[in-house]
């Protein structure tokens, strides 16, 4: 999908919102290009929205999805740890002063915050679509997976390779050590065991 302002207009025509602002789609816009970001970036941002928009039928609530994933990465400094914190009160502000109810702001604000911890509920089919679409990196194309990984250590440039590396295997060891990376039927049949390639196959480098 791509990042447009006539799919913004049309993302909170669906909302029910009284205003639509430009002016937040230009920062938001804005914040995925900062210098400082590789894959946290518009790139990363269109993949999320092309998978959502490919599996809007498994949402309950599709738009609701949909912008918390512009959302999601809205804040993102690598020296920080509140970054979903901060994403999520700045999605909650936005729907409020756009004239959507606080219900919609609520949902969209525990949708971000659940990319903290990128586990969901089996009874919140939204945060089960939201995690496995930020997720659907992971069983990416082997050659995107390995770019995401350079990226993200370009991100991380500021940490020693020692560190970097003992954090980053023991992010990755969560994930592979889960019963099923995807909640959703959809992304686990389509990705799971890609995933699970791509994963050792990082793990392997990161300890050789």
């Amino acid at each position: 999908m791509n990042v447009t302002g006539a799919s913004w207009r049309r993302l909170w025509t669906e909302l029910g919102a009284e205003t639509i602002d430009g002016g937040l789609f230009n920062q938001l816009v804005g914040a995925y290009s900062q210098a400082h970001r590789h894959y946290h970036t518009l790139q990363h941002l269109r993949e999320c929205l092309a998978h959502c928009e490919a599996a809007a039928a498994l949402a309950q609530r599709p738009a609701e999805v949909e912008l918390a994933l512009w959302f999601h990465d809205a804040v993102y400094d690598p020296r920080r740890a509140d970054n979903e914190e901060r994403s999520a009160e700045w999605a909650w502000r936005a729907i409020l002063a756009a004239g959507c109810g606080e219900d919609v702001a609520q949902r969209v604000q525990a949708l971000v915050l659940a990319t903290r911890t990128h586990e969901a509920p089996a009874h919140e089919p939204d945060t089960q679509l939201l995690v496995d679409v930020d997720l659907a990196i992971l069983g990416a194309a082997p050659t995107r997976f390995a770019e995401s990984g350079r990226q993200i250590r370009t991100e991380y440039a500021h940490v020693p390779d020692e560190a970097f590396r003992a954090g980053r295997a023991r992010v990755l060891s969560g994930f592979l050590a889960r019963p099923r990376i995807y909640a959703t039927a959809a992304f686990h049949d389509a990705l799971e065991h890609r995933a699970r390639e791509n994963l050792a196959q990082a793990l392997a480098e990161l300890h050789g």
